[in-house]
Parts: structure tokens; C-alpha cells; sequence
């Protein structure tokens, strides 16, 4: 794609950023983290976005319930085909195993596909709590993270995944900053003083476990 990335708005905050901006959303509010997602999800869909969610702890029902209370009329757009939810089996591990390069191009592809459908652009937000289950490769969970941020010059799809800070651990945690540039805080967009360049996070970094 020769576009150039432009700056867009993210919903819950004032500001704008630039398109492809790797956001994660760390959370221990129920009600804040459903705020920010749903203004996030339905501010890319009244600025003509093709808006994807991957769902794992959170029904479809559920996540129309925070658009509508964002504000969106929600039957129009999804008969459209303006805004896709997916379980997150479907899209992370559909085979049973998580390869971090396929998903990388699950992500470009959904890019790719909005633009050519005729939309401004693209965003998805990720429920993350899947790498918990114990699926093959989903060690390499950090390793897909750091990866993101080699795509999106060219597929610029706006991407918050979602951590929930009472499942994961504190290393984990560490770790996951370390591979997004900006993170949300109290409803801001922060620059991540922890945020490592790709090719420096993975010379470091060792899958727990080698073979899932």
C-alpha cells in the first residue's frame, strides 16, 4: 500500500494518532475497559472504518450492548458488514495451534480487504485472555505482539488488545509493554516508556516454552 498513514480518531480520547497504532489496553474496570472499547469500536465505524472484534470472554450480544451505549445504531452497520465480531478460536488458533505469521497475515489481510471493500481504514480490538488455555504456540504470544509492529506501514490496521490484569501475570505484563508503543491509561493514550523496537525485544526474548 503506498498510502500514506493518516492521523485518526480513536473515540475515547481527544486527541488523534496515527493510523496502525499498536495500543494495549491493561485493565482491572469492567466498566472502564467496556467505555473505551465501545467508543474505540464505534468511532471507526461512523468515520467509514471497517471495524473488526475478536472475541474470547465477551458474547457479540454483549459488545452491540456497549456500541449502542457509545451512541451507534448498530443493525445498519452490521448488515453491512461494517463491523465483524469473531470468536477468538477463529482467528488466533482456527487449526489448534497459534502461528504467530499466519495471524500476522489474518491481520494485514483484514486490512487489505476493508480498503479494497471501499473503507477509510480498518481497527480490531482482541480479547487476550485465549493465551491462558494452554493452546499449542500460544507461548509465542509476545513474539506475535513485537511482530505487529512490523505491519503496520503497510497494512495500517488500528489494533487494542486487551489484557485483563487479574489474569495475567506481572511478568507477562512487563513483557506485553515492552512490545506496545502506546498503552492506555485512565482513558489516555500514553507513550510506553517500556517499549522495545522488535528486533531488540526478540534477540532477548525465549518462549517459555519451546514446544507448546
Amino acid at each position: 500500500m503506498n498510502n500514506p498513514r493518516k492521523e485518526v480518531d480513536m473515540g475515547f480520547t481527544g486527541e488523534h494518532f496515527l493510523e496502525g497504532t499498536h495500543m494495549c489496553l491493561i485493565y482491572d474496570n469492567d466498566e472502564q475497559r467496556k467505555i473505551i472499547i465501545g467508543q474505540f469500536l464505534a468511532r471507526g465505524l461512523t468515520l467509514g472504518e471497517q471495524v473488526f472484534y475478536f472475541a474470547d470472554m465477551t458474547t457479540p450480544k454483549e459488545i452491540e450492548t456497549w456500541l449502542q451505549e457509545a451512541g451507534l445504531n448498530l443493525p445498519s452497520q452490521k448488515r453491512n458488514g461494517e463491523f465483524e465480531t469473531f470468536k477468538a478460536e477463529d482467528v488466533y488458533y482456527p487449526t489448534g495451534r497459534f502461528e504467530p505469521s499466519e495471524m500476522l497475515a489474518r491481520l494485514s489481510g483484514c486490512y487489505d480487504q476493508a480498503i479494497q471493500a471501499g473503507y477509510h481504514g480498518s481497527r480490531a480490538s482482541g480479547e487476550m485472555s485465549w493465551a491462558l488455555k494452554g493452546i499449542p504456540g500460544s507461548e509465542r504470544l509476545l513474539e506475535y505482539e513485537a511482530l505487529i509492529n512490523t505491519i503496520n506501514d503497510a497494512h495500517p490496521i488500528t489494533p487494542i488488545c486487551q489484557y485483563d490484569a487479574r489474569r495475567f501475570d506481572g511478568a507477562t505484563l512487563l513483557n506485553v509493554l515492552k512490545v506496545h508503543p502506546l498503552m492506555i491509561v485512565q482513558g489516555r493514550i500514553v507513550q510506553n516508556p517500556y517499549y522495545m523496537p522488535p528486533e531488540e525485544f526478540l534477540k532477548g526474548f525465549a518462549p517459555q516454552h519451546s514446544h507448546g
